[in-house]
Order: C-alpha cells, then sequence, then structure tokens
C-alpha cells in the first residue's frame, strides 16, 4: 500500500481546492444563478453547502484515512464483499466525467490559444466557430490528447511531487486570473447592473421550489463531495489533519470561486448583450462559454487581452480538477497491484479513446454529462449509505475523530446523514427525473437511446452495476485487504 503523503496542509489545501473548483463554476454557476433570481438562488446555495456537501466531505475523509484506498477498496473495508458494487460505481462514474472533461479542458485551452492567436477570427462567427469545434474536429481531439497528456505527466508524479506541486502554482494562478476577469467585467459601462444584479434579493423567489433544487443541484456537482475524489486525496493525508476545518476551507474557497467567477460574467452580459442578456444566459453551458463570451469580448475594449485572460483562468480551473479524477481512476487500478507509472498510463490510454466520441460529437457529449452528472447524486446517496450501514454515531466517533487541537465534528452530523441527505437525494433525483417526464410522452421518457431521457440513466446505470455485482467477488479478493475489516463485529 502507497505511503505517500500530502506534505504540507498548503498543500492538501490547494489540491483540495483545486479538486473543487473547475468548469462547473465558471460556466453553470453564474448562468443558473442569473436563471434563478440571482441574490435569492445564493442564499439556499450556501445552505446546502453545509446540509449536503460538507457532510459528504467529512464522509469521504473518514472513509479514505480508514482504508487508506481508493472508492472501491475503502466501500470493500466498510461493507464487505457487496460494498464493492456501490464502490465500483463512485469510480466509473467520476472516471466516466473525467472521459468528456478532459474534452473539456481541451477546449478550453483550444480557445484561450485560438483568442490569443486570431482573436478576430473566432469572435466574428462564434456560433459558427463553435459548431466547427464540437463536430468532427481533429484540432480538438488533439486539444484533447495533450489536456489528457499533461494530467497523466504531473499524476505519474506522484502526490507530493506531482499533484501537490502543480497545485501550489495553479490555485494562486486561477484565482489572480479571476480576480483580474472580475475586475475587467465590474469596470465595464453598465457592468455593475449585472454586480447588483447578482447581489439582490427578490424573496419571492425563495417561495420557488424551483430555485432550491437548482441551488442544491448546483451545491451537489460543484464542490465535488460525493465524487469519491476527496476519498482519494484522504488516502494520503497525515492522521492529525483537521479533518472538519479542511472540509469546510475547501467548500467556501469553491463558492468564493464560484462569485468571482458570476462577478465577471453577469456585468460582461448585462452591459454587452443588452436586450440580448437572456438568450445568452439560456443558450446553456457550452453556449454562454464558447458562443456568447467570445462575442461579448469582441465588444469590449481591451477584449482581445481579457479573452485571454478568461479563458485560461477556466482552462486552469478544468486542468486542476482532471488531475484529481487522474489520480482517482490512477488509485483504483494501483489498488489492483499496478505501480503508479503502469497504472496512470493504462488511465491515459482508456480515457484518451473513451472521451474521443465526446470529442467529436456533441451529443454524445450532452448524454454522458447528462448520465453520469446525475449518476453522481446516486453516488453521494451511497457514502450516505455507507455511513448508515456502518453506524453514523460509531463512524463520526471513530473514523472523524478529532486530532489534538482539531474541529471536533458533533452530533448534527448524525442529523445531517440520517435525515437531510436522504431527503436533498429523493428531491434532486425526483426532481430531475420528473423534468424530463413532463415535457415528454412516456414512451419518450424511458427511451434508453435518448440524449437526456430516464431511460438513458436507467440503462446505464443498471448495466455498471450488473457488471460490478457480477465481478464483486473477484474484485474484492484483489483489491480489499483482509486483515482490515472495518465493519467491526459484523460476519464477513
Amino acid at each position: 500500500m502507497s505511503r505517500e503523503q500530502f506534505t504540507s496542509r498548503w498543500g492538501l489545501i490547494a489540491s483540495l481546492l483545486g479538486m473543487a473548483i473547475g468548469a462547473g463554476n465558471l460556466w453553470r454557476f453564474p448562468r443558473v444563478a442569473a436563471q434563478n433570481g440571482g441574490g435569492a438562488f445564493l442564499i439556499p446555495w450556501a445552505l446546502f453547502l453545509f446540509l449536503w456537501s460538507v457532510p459528504l466531505m467529512l464522509v469521504e475523509f473518514g472513509m479514505g484515512r480508514a482504508a487508506r484506498q481508493g472508492p472501491v477498496g475503502a466501500f470493500g473495508a466498510f461493507l464487505g464483499r457487496f460494498g464493492v458494487v456501490p464502490g465500483v460505481f463512485v469510480a466509473f462514474c467520476t472516471t466516466a466525467i473525467m472521459f468528456y472533461y478532459a474534452v473539456v479542458t481541451g477546449w478550453c485551452a483550444y480557445y484561450t490559444v485560438a483568442l490569443a492567436v486570431d482573436f478576430g477570427h473566432v469572435t466574428s462567427n462564434a456560433t459558427g466557430h463553435w459548431q466547427s469545434v464540437s463536430h468532427y474536429n481533429w484540432v480538438t481531439v488533439a486539444f484533447h490528447a495533450a489536456a489528457m497528456t499533461g494530467a497523466v505527466l504531473v499524476v505519474a508524479g506522484g502526490v507530493a511531487r506531482g499533484i501537490e506541486r502543480v497545485n501550489k502554482v495553479l490555485i494562486p494562478v486561477l484565482l489572480l486570473l479571476l480576480v483580474g476577469a472580475a475586475v475587467a467585467g465590474i469596470s465595464l459601462p453598465g457592468g455593475t447592473r449585472g454586480l447588483e444584479f447578482l447581489f439582490h434579493v427578490d424573496m419571492s423567489r425563495l417561495a420557488h421550489h424551483k430555485t432550491w433544487l437548482e441551488a442544491l443541484s448546483q451545491s451537489a456537482w460543484s464542490t465535488g463531495a460525493g465524487w469519491g475524489l476527496i476519498l482519494t486525496y484522504a488516502v494520503y493525508t497525515r492522521s492529525k489533519e483537521d479533518v472538519l476545518l479542511n472540509s469546510l476551507v475547501a467548500g467556501v474557497g469553491n463558492n468564493a470561486a464560484s462569485l468571482l467567477a458570476a462577478m465577471a460574467i453577469l456585468p460582461a452580459v448585462f452591459a454587452l448583450a443588452g436586450p440580448q442578456a437572456d438568450k445568452a444566459l439560456g443558450s446553456g453551458n457550452t453556449g454562454l462559454l464558447f458562443v456568447w463570451m467570445p462575442q461579448l469580448f469582441a465588444r469590449m475594449t481591451g477584449g482581445h487581452l481579457w479573452a485571454v485572460v478568461f479563458f485560461g483562468a477556466v482552462t486552469v480551473a478544468a486542468l486542476s480538477s482532471l488531475l484529481s479524477m487522474v489520480e482517482m481512476a490512477t488509485r483504483v487500478i494501483m489498488d489492483l497491484g499496478f505501480d503508479r507509472r503502469r497504472a496512470v498510463v493504462i488511465i491515459g490510454g482508456v480515457g484518451f479513446l473513451a472521451g474521443l466520441p465526446s470529442a467529436l460529437h456533441l451529443d454524445v457529449f450532452d448524454n454522458q454529462d447528462w448520465v453520469w452528472g446525475l449518476g453522481l447524486l446516486l453516488s453521494g446517496g451511497f457514502f450516505a449509505l455507507a455511513t448508515m450501514v456502518h453506524g453514523v454515531k460509531r463512524f463520526r466517533t471513530e473514523q472523524l475523530r478529532p486530532a489534538p487541537g482539531a474541529w471536533r465534528t458533533g452530533w448534527w452530523f448524525d442529523v445531517l446523514i440520517y435525515v437531510a441527505i436522504p431527503l436533498e437525494f429523493v428531491a434532486m433525483i425526483s426532481w430531475w427525473f420528473y423534468s424530463v417526464a413532463g415535457k415528454h410522452s412516456f414512451a419518450t421518457t424511458m427511451n434508453p437511446a435518448g440524449i437526456f431521457t430516464v431511460g438513458t440513466c436507467l440503462l446505464q446505470w443498471g448495466a455498471l452495476l450488473g457488471i460490478a455485482a457480477l465481478v464483486s467477488a473477484w474484485i474484492y479478493r484483489r483489491v480489499c485487504d483482509p486483515t482490515l475489516d472495518l465493519r467491526g463485529d459484523r460476519s464477513p
């Protein structure tokens, strides 16, 4: 078992922030916040950081520190052979996201370079340019390959010499770029209107269930809680780490980065898009980032420079998150008995090949984002379920026992795991499925070949869980340490 460790608290915090702050902070959060009332949305969004994200972060920290293995081995250690099944689901769900997230990282890097080199060409026909980039464009494939290669090279260097060292540079650079982009947006004539909208609270919006569910979904996806990424980084933490403090810093830091991104994008949209602001904000994640933002920069004084700064920030954010996904997948392969170098080469090769369909066709990308993005909600539910089966109070007193001087996790953790997390999970998954069913017939909703359907989720999730169940005994024998049984007096 690897004895690699983060060498400092700052190295761990930087890596946790790199994991949490990703492209979703810069393309999804500003759009969703604007569509759901601005300041009114921020209230439940901040609340759910503590009602969903932080408790699951604590669970991941506890499981990773105790098992010192990735998600598959950790679930096996806590739940036995059949715990391997949810562990495989968590690991593959995040790995499947890695496949197309490397494509996103490649897109961001491509736009950074393209805007720097040929600003006028990209911005003059932003819609056509995006269509050419997202469909059968081998330049995009090259940038996808470059993103995977860069992440593989960093992860191959190990935790301290690779991930920690790089994140200590990436995170300060990212925060500086975000501050610069926010200053540029607010400084635009009329830009303060976007800022006023972001922080103005219309209390009537809090009566809308959609505001609360969108806020909960954003918190669930943005912080990385329930992905298995924090669990993986926890494998390399020292026993004296302050788990509660680290979770709070990572969560609050992620939310702060989201606000900075909104302070950059919304002022630009309100100042430059004018009457088309609603259309820009309603164009979806990729539409806002890759179609509208280049057009808005073209209308700015000094837009060429700020376009490169902004897309550079998005690229850094995407890369820092990609590193954590590659590390998690690599950790799973290492638990099977491979050394780090061979494991990361396997993950790099598989990641590139499995990401090609998303790189070449946007429909595949959209389907995978839908299926495995919602799958993350199921992953979060599995973490809560594992804690409940293990015993929430026992988990808190044993796995979250604080080191001397560290912050203590109290009884509130038990309430959140037993009550809040299950209710939030049911609300989110029901709402997202209902949002599809309410627009289409039953046959269309359950179509397993659809892009955004319930049927495609159930098919792909069911196939994964079925395969995991069939090979669970073999994986348990191969991965799980028989001397490490965290189930207490439960029979094996």
